[in-house]
């Protein structure tokens, strides 16, 4: 591997970076993870070029083939899972436990997807004429564009990468720049399991450049689908761009996920699922619990034992046992130092807030705090639903709490934000919990569990301002990256009109029974 990691065209390393930068531990910020060769817009245009080029050939390769691809990919990611794990947790600051089950999930993406190699059904339909027969197929969209975020560095790219290649698409992936190292680890492992050169082409570039350079590919006719993950702003731009071609791209963007605690819940078990959904990972997954919409008739208890669970919970350096370790980035600390200027003064402030230091110290912290980017998990009490704090994501570990008095006001509630990725109710009242399904609209709901927690053949993805309807995972992402294309074959000898020359059955509808 080179010195500086460059992106990759047509299996070859791009020459002569347009800049560098430098990915560090945001755990330890002097340790200098690697450096990364920025390409420019010209970059990803190149690299949309290989895949296009390539994508016919592989397109025909049998499905079964590529089944086996994806095989080997699983295989060599379980062999390094350990090695890729440490280097996510070195790279983005992602606890190792956490790590391990990311990888975890790249393998279960592949055990599923390995056997839709040999199942990529169509369908045999009969038709409203003799001697003729109708088919239905799917074929691979072309050449797919995937844009991913740093949070989930290896999961995420995932879920779009593999169904995308066992489909027969080729592959351009700008992944996140302050995750590139760990990104490069996981292009090598496909570049070593059998996935020909073009086929799966890597480009490390910064937002305007990449979005520049996706414009240039989409008129060119070059990109047939685009996938992305982060932010709505974003999402937004590249939907309307994607719109000016006439494509629906596949967007997985932010949350402001709700969790309803009602009357009748297990306080215990509802603490222990928002202390993980509200903290894990730092809040910082599109999944992090938003707000706490908690009935009145327990709201106190509930804000006592959750308070106390966050103060009681280890957080510091990720390579040890720790519930949550830094924020990803430099600026993702600026981004959470906005969102903790969202407190008011109507609000109730649990625990402290700001960056962990020697004058604002965190009990029990595991490490240096000076070294990274460690900030204090806060609870804050009181939030009101046209509170900043309750209707924008935070994407950092801070948790709104507001009360509710009926089952309707928290659905509601739930749904003001106007988000609707990921949701979840803690009841023992099976009544409720479908009430709440129904009336919540995100697009994946949790009973008696958090609201982070995704499973490899589930399908994963929002609405609203957290995506437009496109989903991943399981066997629905295949209509993300598959076409269904219609046959009929008419071996009568003849031209048969459909609708025209159809027989009617003659029936007496008049008839009665005596």
């Amino acid at each position: 591997m080179s010195s500086v990691i460059l992106s990759v065209v047509a299996g070859e390393r791009v020459q002569k970076p347009g800049r560098t930068t430098r990915s560090t531990n945001p755990a330890q910020l002097s340790d200098v993870v690697g450096t990364i060769g920025s390409a420019g817009p010209e970059v990803f245009v190149q690299a949309a070029e290989a895949a296009r080029s390539a994508q016919a050939a592989w397109a025909a390769t049998p499905a079964p083939q590529r089944g086996q691809v994806i095989s080997n990919v699983g295989r060599l990611m379980t062999a390094n899972k350990e090695r890729l794990a440490a280097l996510v947790t070195r790279e983005i600051g992602k606890p190792l436990g956490e790590a391990l089950g990311e990888v975890q999930e790249i393998i279960d993406t592949c055990d599923f997807f390995l056997g839709e190699g040999r199942r990529l059904y169509g369908q045999t339909v009969p038709s409203e004429m003799p001697d003729k027969q109708l088919f239905t197929f799917r074929r691979p969209v072309g050449t797919v564009a995937v844009i991913t975020a740093g949070n989930f560095p290896v999961a995420v790219p995932s879920w779009y990468i593999v169904p995308a290649l066992l489909c027969g698409n080729t592959v351009v992936w700008k992944p996140a720049e302050y995750s590139a190292v760990v990104s490069d680890a996981f292009y090598e492992i496909f570049a070593h399991s059998g996935v020909p050169a073009g086929v799966f082409n890597v480009v490390y570039a910064d937002g305007p450049d990449t979005f520049s350079g996706l414009e240039q590919a989409l008129e060119g006719g070059l990109i047939n689908k685009v996938g992305f993950t982060g932010s709505s702003a974003v999402g937004t731009r590249i939907g309307e761009l994607c719109g000016r071609h006439l494509q629906t791209p596949c967007l997985e963007l932010g949350g402001k996920n709700p969790m309803v605690i009602t009357e009748d819940a297990e306080l215990e078990l509802a603490v222990e699922g928002a202390l993980f959904s509200g903290f894990g990972t730092a809040g910082q997954r599109c999944t992090s619990l938003g707000t706490a919409i908690v009935h009145r008739s327990v709201y106190d208890e509930f804000l006592d034992r959750f308070g106390q669970a966050t103060a009681d919970a280890a957080m510091g350096d990720p390579t040890q046992d720790v519930l949550f370790g830094p924020l990803l980035d430099e600026k993702f600390a600026a981004g959470f130092e906005k969102s903790l200027g969202w407190i008011a003064a109507h609000h109730r402030v649990i625990g402290r807030t700001g960056r962990v230091t020697a004058d604002n110290p965190r009990a029990g912290f595991v490490g240096d705090p000076a070294a990274g980017l460690f900030y204090h998990p806060t609870i804050v009490a009181g939030v009101q639903a046209d509170d900043e704090l309750f209707l924008n994501e935070t994407f950092g570990p801070v948790v709104g709490v507001t009360p509710y008095s009926t089952l309707d006001e928290a659905i509601a509630l739930g749904n003001k934000s106007g988000y609707g990725l990921s949701s979840s109710i803690y009841t023992t009242d099976p009544n409720k919990a479908f009430r709440f399904a129904q009336g919540i609209s995100a697009g994946m709901v949790s009973v008696n569990n958090s609201t982070s927690g995704a499973e490899a053949h589930l399908p994963f993805g929002g609405n609203g301002k957290s995506g437009n309807g496109s989903r991943q995972s399981g066997m629905w992402v295949l209509d993300q990256f598959t076409r269904w294309q219609s046959m009929n074959w008419d071996y009568s000898g003849k031209l048969q009109k459909a609708q025209m020359d159809t027989k009617t059955v003659d029936a007496d509808l008049s008839y009665q029974l005596p």
